[in-house]
Formats: structure tokens, C-alpha cells, sequence
């Protein structure tokens, strides 16, 4: 099922999309389960964070078009601004 994301954006107001964002470097690791992946653009010094059940080729250098949310997260008592990605598309 592909989701609009100008619909997804329309329902949640905390809802972000940004297209043909350049991948300055993209990180998978194993957590549990999971892959996390973490992935740098250009122009931006905030992390976009997902997980996917397997990896995926490395996305630098590419174009996407992510949907996405600020969140926070607290590592060793420090607390981290990263971006949580709903959707991730080639662009």
C-alpha cells in the first residue's frame, strides 16, 4: 500500500515531508530483531532514525523524499534531537 504523503502530513500536524534530500551517510546496525538505520543529509546536523526487518543498499549519495517528526532521546542523561522517519522514498 503506498501512502500520499501530503495526506499523512494533512493528518498529523507534527508530521514533516522533505523531497530530494542528498544522503550524506547512512548507517545500519542490528538491534535485536531490527535494523536500525541512520541516515545524515545534507544540511541538516540532526540524525533521521528508522528500523526496517532487513537492510537495505547504502543510501549515500541518493535523493529521498522522507516524511518524518522531531523526537527526543535521552542517552546517558543527555537528551538528543533526532528526526523519526514514518516514510522514506527514493527520490
Amino acid at each position: 500500500m503506498q501512502s500520499d504523503p501530503k495526506k499523512l502530513v494533512e493528518k498529523n500536524s507534527s508530521l514533516n515531508h522533505s523531497e530530494l534530500l542528498k544522503v550524506v551517510s547512512h548507517v545500519q546496525r542490528e538491534q535485536g530483531e531490527w535494523i536500525l538505520h541512520t541516515l545524515m543529509v545534507e544540511g541538516c546536523d540532526v540524525p533521521f532514525k528508522f528500523k526496517r526487518k532487513g537492510k537495505y543498499l547504502s543510501l549515500k549519495g541518493a535523493r529521498v523524499n522522507i516524511t518524518y517528526y522531531p523526537e527526543q532521546q535521552v542517552v546517558a542523561g543527555i537528551t538528543f534531537e533526532v528526526m523519526k522517519v514514518v516514510r522514506i522514498k527514493r527520490g
